[in-house]
């Protein structure tokens, strides 16, 4: 926050507190010539308003919350670029990266700062940390059959994988569904657990060497290959420049885990089954990113949602 809106918040704030007290202390006196206990000179509908002094508990209680409004602000930060006298925080602010957070984490620490967010991961790290680290002393395979483990993997999941593959881990538009046994990296307890820690780069290049027609002939042939309905024509004069795929996906169409190649004889897409999304596909390419989680949730927890994303696709 620069400078002069710093500067214009303290001014705002405290000229609103000191004109709080100015209206308090001008209500506390009788200005209107009139004896308290005695009757107003106007009425409303047979109603007289007697000239009554404000409750004394009420007034008490204001005179407290406005000295407190003073020493919340003198301890917290709520005054422009003001830290506080406690030194404390909500969160370290204005991060804009994992490192970035890391890096003002332990600032904050060296400085001897109070940052909530970071004491109560502390304190969730204390209290659940050994829970976690016992879980992922067992097989991911065993975890998938303990009911217990499997919830404690479904709240993890929905708590940070939820977002992309959503809450019935079925996926959606360029996130796989996790619950149909049908991998780009393998779903072995091993591959699925490289995925969550290391992250994935699933790159599907443009085909700009073909022209349009050709696109449309290529993306008829891969259309065949799950069994579908097309043009036999097209197809037959796109299955010749299929071999440019086949070093990605095979000879056989039905891909390549190494490489995250889908299989194309399934009829499973992740962008999209009809013509125009194939085509769409070849002409400008995909760049599908599944971010590593290591330095988020670190390996312990990641086993166990690990466990839980594999027992999806083994009901």
């Amino acid at each position: 926050m620069s400078s002069f809106w710093s500067a214009w918040i303290i001014v705002l704030t405290l000229a609103f507190l000191v004109g709080i007290i100015w209206l308090l202390r001008w209500n506390m006196s009788n200005y209107t010539g009139i004896k308290e206990g005695e009757l107003m000179d106007h009425e409303f509908d047979g109603i007289v308003e007697i000239n009554n002094p404000l409750p004394r508990w009420w007034m008490i209680l204001f005179w407290i919350t406005i000295v407190w409004g003073f020493v919340y602000l003198a301890l917290y930060p709520g005054l422009g670029n003001f830290a506080g006298l406690l030194g404390w925080s909500s969160s370290n602010q204005d991060v804009r990266s994992l490192e970035e957070s890391q890096q003002a984490t332990a600032a904050a620490r060296e400085a001897g700062l109070i940052v909530e967010y970071d004491r109560q991961v502390d304190q969730a790290e204390e209290k659940f940390g050994p829970v976690f680290a016992a879980l992922s002393e067992r097989p991911i395979e065993e975890l998938a059959q303990d009911e217990e483990a499997v919830k404690i993997g479904q709240r993890l999941f929905l708590q940070n994988c939820a977002q992309c593959h959503g809450s019935n881990a079925m996926g959606g538009k360029g996130f796989p569904n996790l619950t149909d046994n049908d991998w780009l990296y393998g779903g072995s307890p091993a591959a699925i657990k490289h995925s969550l820690m290391e992250g994935r780069n699933g790159v599907m290049p443009a085909q700009s060497q073909f022209n349009d027609q050709q696109i449309t002939e290529l993306a008829t042939y891969v259309m065949s290959l799950s069994g579908r309905k097309v043009d036999p024509e097209l197809a037959k004069a796109g299955k010749a420049n299929f071999m440019v795929c086949t070093a990605c996906h095979g000879q056989d169409a039905k891909g390549n885990q190494a490489l995250g190649a889908p299989n194309l004889t399934d009829n499973i897409w992740l962008y999209g089954s009809s013509q125009e999304a194939i085509e769409e596909t070849l002409r400008n390419g995909r760049n599908g990113v599944m971010p590593a989680w290591k330095d988020i949730l670190g390996e312990d927890k990641i086993h166990v949602i690990s466990s839980y994303v594999y027992g999806l696709s083994q009901e």
